[in-house]
């Protein structure tokens, strides 16, 4: 089977600065107060993570807050460049990553269609085939040709997705965005995701839920402060925790 994404060694240092003297007056004091200088830290947000998913497949990232699942999934899509390492991504990327991202709320709901589909490398005249499709997916009504700032959260997550999956995506990367909208609108979103990924899209899904994670992934990987602890099949890891709970019951 060929290979959707690889990604070999990736490591991503930021580097944080305290007391960052933006004005001139603060410079002068802090030449006066050491406590005043600026003061720059390193902050390793992933070390060493390495993975192979082939085309079709799905992974589940999990982890806490903080362990570096947002930062990695930034990596693939190329918003960030790792530090070291390399990532390999065979196809047409659709990051569903964080509210706003390739949006303009200046614009319409229509314009931001083509705006968003655009960053996929879509030309317009081949979005025009499927405006009906997505502005009827996303349940956004009359309020496609309303600026975007006027949307709320919800609506603006909706169009999103909608936008993301029907412009056929080899690789969906979602991060926690499959909580959107009510329980109606989830059920058709995870619909959608299973048709498309009957087709063969490859999808990578971070997640806080387990469940969430099991229902749509064929493998896990955890992190934990930027590092891999631990990653395997996603049923062999739900029939190791349902020895653990009925050994436990059991005694």
């Amino acid at each position: 089977m060929a290979v959707a994404l690889r990604v070999e060694d990736v490591s991503k240092t930021f580097v944080l600065r305290h007391n960052r003297s933006m004005g001139i007056k603060s410079r002068f004091l802090s030449l006066v107060h050491r406590d005043r200088r600026e003061r720059r830290e390193n902050f390793q947000a992933l070390q060493d993570v390495s993975f192979v998913v082939d085309q079709g497949e799905a992974l589940g990232l999990l982890g806490h807050n903080g362990s570096g699942k947002s930062t990695l999934l930034q990596i693939i899509a190329g918003i960030l460049l790792p530090t070291s390492g390399r990532v390999e991504v065979t196809g047409r990327v659709a990051p569903l990553i964080q509210l706003g991202v390739g949006f303009n709320p200046e614009l319409t709901g229509m314009e931001n269609i083509f705006l968003n589909a655009s960053l996929y490398g879509y030309l317009n005249r081949d979005v025009r085939k499927k405006i009906r499709s997505i502005v009827e997916f996303s349940e956004i009504g009359h309020f496609i040709d309303t600026p975007l700032k006027n949307y709320s959260s919800g609506m603006q997550m909706r169009l999103g997705f909608s936008i993301a999956v029907h412009l056929d995506p080899d690789i969906l990367l979602a991060d926690e965005i499959l909580a959107v909208g009510d329980q109606a609108f989830q059920e058709k979103c995870h619909e959608r995701i299973a048709e498309l990924r009957g087709n063969g899209m490859t999808l990578i899904l971070v997640s806080h839920s387990h469940e969430q994670v099991e229902k749509f992934c064929d493998q896990y990987v955890r992190l934990e402060h930027g590092r891999m602890i631990e990653s395997g099949r996603v049923s062999a890891a739900m029939d190791e925790r349902c020895v653990t709970v009925c050994s436990t019951n059991a005694g």
